[in-house]
């Protein structure tokens, strides 16, 4: 019998993470998640065993560090691991001139670092089994000028697209997922409130379910609900000037809630 599929998440223990682990153990795999919070963690690994019948390994890891992606690597080239999903995250309240430098490096450590040093170990881990995915979670923030979260998204984006064509007409895809706003726990850990309508904000569960279709079909960028879609067909064609007004007015509606 051929052992089941197994699936590497970061930022697992919430948000789009858990989501992502909760759709894939529904489908049968097992898993390894990936996080800071232990409790968390533990909490959803004991869920899913239980209710879905699978294997899942815990592994308390910090991105921003050496160690927390020296672990994860670890993993990634001494485990069988068929989808890896880098969405591990977490955004800055203040300003870049406000934000200590460190901070700012650890931010693109885990946004764009840690994701290109595991994108290439599981790359080619997959290429020498001959199958493979990866998702590497970036942001619609991306084509905006919205501080160092989005420079890091940006970076995650074009890696990622750069990574794609060289795995292209291969057995390994690697699919960067640029959502909107989602319902998550991430603006009230900033302490900011959600900006904008209702409508714009789309689910946990559409997110994932339209990203692994999108990647499932080998697609490079996936930008899930059709409003985002929209917007990103626009975006490239928007004067800078222009993204750069509209992003400076999202960040100081940011800064005057503070």
């Amino acid at each position: 019998m051929n052992p089941r599929p197994r699936a590497l998440i970061t930022g697992a223990s919430s948000g789009l993470g858990r989501g992502y682990a909760r759709t894939l153990a529904a489908e049968g795999y097992d898993l390894v998640l990936v996080a800071r919070d232990e409790d968390r963690l533990n909490q959803l690994a004991e869920q899913l065993r239980t209710t879905q019948n699978i294997h899942a390994e815990v592994v308390v890891a910090d991105l921003s560090t050496r160690d927390g992606i020296d672990a994860v690597n670890e993993i990634i080239a001494t485990q069988p691991i068929d989808v890896v999903i880098n969405n591990a995250g977490f955004g800055l309240r203040g300003t870049l001139l406000d934000t200590d430098a460190a901070d700012l490096d650890a931010l693109d450590r885990v946004l764009a670092g840690a994701v290109r040093e595991l994108s290439l170990s599981a790359a080619r881990r997959m290429q020498s089994r001959g199958r493979g995915g990866i998702i590497n979670v970036s942001s619609l923030a991306a084509v905006t000028t919205m501080g160092q979260y989005a420079a890091s998204k940006a970076s995650t984006l074009v890696f990622t697209e750069a990574l794609a064509g060289e795995l292209r007409g291969g057995p390994v895809t690697v699919t960067a997922v640029l959502p909107g706003f989602i319902r998550t726990e991430f603006h009230s850990r900033l302490g900011v409130e959600r900006p904008g309508p209702g409508p714009i904000w789309l689910s946990v569960d559409q997110v994932v379910r339209e990203s692994l279709r999108d990647a499932r079909a080998g697609k490079v960028v996936s930008v899930p609900g059709w409003g985002y879609r929209m917007a990103a067909l626009v975006a490239p064609v928007v004067p800078r000037p222009l993204m750069r007004w509209g992003s400076a007015g999202f960040s100081f509606a940011r800064t005057r809630d503070r």
